[in-house]
């Protein structure tokens, strides 16, 4: 790592797959459709291209978050050790969200998000310089921010936006 790296956080938002509705189940367990799971995977292969490596990977506890985010950690090797899942991230308008991200320990400096819409809609516009419609199930975008500290990070720069639709 660079000297500079240590004055720069990244955060990988990743909405989660397309979810089923054929169930009458909670919303905190409704799993994810068959194009959930191909469309990450599609996502994950053009992600690792960017060769961003986490040191940190965070989930909303929702079944569809968790099993977009497992299957992304599978096709790109990450390891289980650096998962962790937080309720924070189960939030749909983006305050709670926001409050987890400024409070993530400095040492970490790559973070992978994987939640829920409107809250990462909210927030990539809000943080990031591209204003963006709607982040899309299996969407990904990436926005790096020139700080040291998470809890000053405001006007990012949005390094990419990988889409499912973008690649098919």
């Amino acid at each position: 790592m660079h000297l500079n790296e240590k004055k720069r956080k990244t955060l990988v938002f990743i909405r989660h797959g397309k979810s089923s509705w054929k169930y009458s189940v909670d919303d905190l367990v409704r799993p994810l459709k068959k194009r959930g799971i191909s469309d990450i995977g599609l996502i994950a292969n053009e992600f690792s291209k960017l060769k961003i490596k986490s040191d940190l990977v965070v989930s909303s506890p929702a079944k569809r978050a968790l099993d977009t985010c497992n299957t992304l950690m599978k096709i790109l090797d990450i390891s289980d050790n650096i998962l962790q899942v937080s309720t924070q991230l189960y939030d749909f308008e983006g305050s709670k969200t926001l409050n987890f991200i400024k409070k993530i320990d400095n040492f970490y400096q790559v973070v992978f998000l994987f939640g829920h819409n409107n809250a990462f809609t909210n927030l990539i516009n809000h943080l990031g310089n591209l204003r963006i419609d709607n982040l899309p199930t299996s969407g990904l975008v990436v926005i790096r921010f020139d700080v040291s500290d998470w809890s000053d990070i405001c006007n990012g720069i949005t390094l990419s936006k990988l889409f499912p639709k973008d690649f098919k």
